[in-house]
């Protein structure tokens, strides 16, 4: 570690941070139940495809709040949940079970379809930078929790049996709707389309569904009341309270969460432990649409994913990270080729500005924090995660009359939130890059490589031009023998000590 990061020990937890909360529908200043310490829980993804980049510009919104938390001196203990069993096709907890059907549609074991896209999903939170939770666990991993939970909801008198399931009913929760704001008659009425007769209310919803008689499923438990799988919503209470206990701080997922997922989160949680409220602060991520105002979603088939428009086209995946802070986490992002295209001359823009900066960096003066724009950062941030100011807080800077190396460690404490991997310097080489993997300065990165390895490199970078693939090949051999490794990329080579 380059002694910048020592800076990053400042405390700022004096500024305080406003969230809008969507239970109150205003901004709210942040007052954990446990000082110095948060306690959230976000909602992952169902396992059964691909995330698309609609759904990870939600998991990059809530990395955001988890960093600027930390930012300001929080210890978070951050519990997310895969759901790999019990989401149903109809959120009304009608149709096929997803992960079961797609198992069918790839000829695969239910159980091999969630490890697979489980891994899939870690891996692109590997390529967009964000921070794993403290705790990733499974709804599989947790149906004695789950059942449980249930128990004491019917000891309680809020759980009723049907042919098909276990269901809550709503009708016991005076303010069901006091997430979602809707008029409890209308909620009824949008219920009332996937009409299930046996239901006491339009609303009610499955803790814990039967296996059919007619077919074995994969995924099926014994239970009190007959052997099934538990119902959507169930899981996010139970493990949340396992891992977070009965009261915590934040909550957080999609818009498209609100009405239904999590306001049945909230019913059954107070049901179960008599406390209101379960959580302090609800927050929310809008929507990612295509060009002209759709919904990305993978029902509709028009969802794109992080493989297929940024890595398969040799596109940092950082890119999307970066255009997702172009626009408030709460208001509707647009996307379509045109905005990849800007957002990626953006991000450029911004990497060359940086690279620029490390060629003036003098190494034997470390820098230091500019609290001046340490302050304007924070500020940003804070005002519930102004990302676009935040922005341009670190565009004005880089304009700003500071010194080189002052800029530098400001800007690496500004990455600490941004996730941007601004400690990877970029130094021109030719029209190419090296990119050297660690924190060390240019002038620092000089003084390691040799110049022999430069030229090697210089030479390696016209012969790729001239597509003398076999001397390149050896060139690369050479340049491994002075200790490096070679990865060609859209914008140069980069290089990474062996």
């Amino acid at each position: 570690m380059i002694s910048f990061f020592n800076f990053f020990k400042k405390d700022t937890s004096s500024l305080p941070i406003f969230l809008f909360n969507t239970m109150t529908r205003k901004k709210e200043r942040f007052i954990p139940i446990k000082k110095n310490s948060v306690k959230m829980y976000t909602c992952g993804p169902t396992v059964y495809n691909y995330p698309h980049i609609g759904n990870l510009r939600t998991f990059i919104f809530e990395d955001v709040l988890k960093r600027a938390l930390e930012y300001n001196g929080y210890q978070v203990n951050h519990v997310m949940n895969i759901t790999d069993v019990g989401h149903l096709t109809n959120d009304r907890d009608m149709g096929e079970e997803k992960i079961e059907k797609e198992a069918k549609k790839e000829g695969k074991t239910a159980w091999q379809i969630a490890e697979f896209y489980t891994e899939a999903f870690k891996n692109d939170l590997k390529n967009l930078n964000i921070v794993f939770p403290t705790t990733l666990c499974k709804a599989t991993d947790n149906i004695k929790e789950q059942i449980e939970m249930i128990k004491t909801l019917e000891k309680k008198g809020y759980v009723y049996k049907t042919s098909d399931g276990v269901y809550f009913d709503t009708s016991k929760v005076e303010d069901y709707a006091k997430l979602s704001h809707q008029n409890i008659e209308e909620l009824k009425e949008g219920a009332r389309i996937e009409a299930n007769t046996e239901k006491r209310n339009p609303t009610d919803f499955a803790l814990w569904k039967f296996s059919k008689t007619s077919e074995q499923r994969q995924m099926e438990w014994p239970s009190p009341w007959g052997v099934g799988f538990p119902g959507w919503h169930i899981e996010c209470s139970a493990m949340s309270m396992k891992y977070l206990g009965d009261h915590f701080d934040i909550h957080c997922g999609g818009i498209d969460a609100i009405n239904i997922h999590h306001t049945n989160e909230i019913a059954q949680s107070e049901a179960t432990t008599g406390k209101k409220p379960w959580v302090n602060y609800w927050l929310h991520g809008a929507f990612l649409n295509v060009s002209g105002g759709e919904k990305m979603a993978k029902s509709s088939g028009n969802f794109l994913t992080l493989n297929n428009s940024f890595i398969d086209k040799g596109i940092d995946p950082l890119v999307y990270r970066f255009s997702t802070f172009m626009t408030h986490y709460r208001k509707p992002m647009e996307w379509s080729y045109d905005i990849l295209a800007n957002a990626k001359n953006g991000f450029d823009s911004l990497m060359e500005k940086i690279s620029k900066l490390t060629e003036t960096h003098n190494s034997t003066h470390t820098g230091q924090i500019l609290t001046n724009w340490k302050d304007k950062f924070t500020i940003a941030i804070n005002d519930d995660l102004n990302m676009p100011q935040a922005l341009a807080t670190l565009n004005e800077l880089l304009k700003a009359d500071e010194t080189p190396e002052d800029k530098m460690a400001t800007i690496l404490d500004f990455d600490r939130v941004l996730g941007l991997n601004l400690h990877k310097i970029k130094v021109p080489v030719n029209k190419g890059y090296i990119v050297f993997y660690g924190n060390t300065p240019n002038t620092e990165i000089v003084n390691l490589i040799e110049q022999r390895t430069i030229a090697l490199l210089k030479e390696r970078e016209l012969t790729r031009k001239n597509k003398d693939w076999k001397k390149s090949d050896e060139l690369r051999d050479k340049i491994k023998e002075l200790g490096f490794d070679v990865k060609d990329t859209p914008s140069g080579q980069e290089i990474k000590r062996i």
